[in-house]
């Protein structure tokens, strides 16, 4: 599933040609997504300038002069720009027609993503409830450290929780918690305002250097114009259970924390 390099590298893609572009159309073949695609979604957008592209935790913001275009790339979904698109696949649910020529055209097989209107979008539903931004300032130890007092849950499920911080996906989460020496199991509560400090760090490196590297490529993702990310090269746990720790040279372990695979060195990480 895109996490949040990999969506915030799609909209640094796009930002510089689709900003300022006027919709001619929008194409719906297939509004089956995990919410369906709104039936007046063409009324709506038809003729609006795109003023802003943004991004909130995994969602893009398309801000148009009445309102936001939402678009979430679930777990297969791809959001791509053409000058010359080729002919349309049975997965192809929707396009964008810009004034400029080019195309925006939304993919997912499975279906998971999302495409939705909104005119206020920060009280959208799906946007209101989340958490503070990991990239932004406002995110550091102390703040950390008071979100996490009391709480029993796994730590590396409560970084991962979007009401808390938004964006920390399943493959950052186990590479940050690594690279800050902490074990994903300890309960939150129990993170002490130094190592606070020491995971609020390693998360904003982690997703700083994946942005870098275009995100990470393990099966469908690629950016807003085919290309895969690279920083899969550079993970150190993710992925990686039972082979040896780049570090230490410690077998790597893998267990499951909240239904997700999560992988650590026990010798690194306490």
């Amino acid at each position: 599933m895109p996490e949040l390099p990999e969506v915030e590298t799609v909209r640094r893609g796009l930002a510089p040609i689709c900003i300022g572009q006027r919709v001619l159309r929008v194409i719906v073949r297939d509004a089956r997504l995990r919410w369906p695609v709104p039936a007046d979604l063409s009324t709506q957008l038809a003729e609006q300038t795109i003023q802003r592209l943004d991004r909130r935790g995994k969602y893009l913001l398309f801000q148009l002069e009445r309102g936001t275009l939402l678009v979430h790339l679930g777990m297969t979904g791809k959001l791509r720009f053409f000058t010359t698109p080729p002919p349309p696949d049975k997965h192809d649910h929707l396009d964008l027609q810009l004034a400029n020529g080019g195309l925006l055209r939304f993919t997912d097989p499975r279906r998971f993503g999302a495409v939705l209107y909104a005119v206020e979008a920060e009280n959208h539903p799906l946007i209101a409830p989340l958490g503070l931004e990991p990239l932004d300032p406002a995110f550091t130890g102390a703040h950390l450290y008071r979100l996490t007092r009391n709480r029993r849950v796994p730590l590396k499920a409560f970084i991962m929780d979007a009401h808390q911080v938004v964006g920390v996906g399943n493959i950052y989460a186990n590479e940050a918690l690594f690279r800050a020496g902490i074990r994903p199991q300890l309960g939150a509560g129990k993170l002490s305002r130094p190592r606070a400090e020491k995971l609020v760090a390693a998360i904003k490196a982690v997703l700083t250097e994946a942005i870098a590297a275009g995100g990470s490529t393990l099966r469908d993702y690629v950016d807003g114009f085919g290309q895969p990310g690279w920083f899969q090269l550079q993970y150190f746990v993710y992925g990686r259970g039972g082979e040896a720790c780049r570090v230490c040279g410690t077998p790597i372990r893998l267990s499951r924390t909240g239904g997700r695979a999560t992988t650590w060195c026990p010798r690194c990480q306490k």
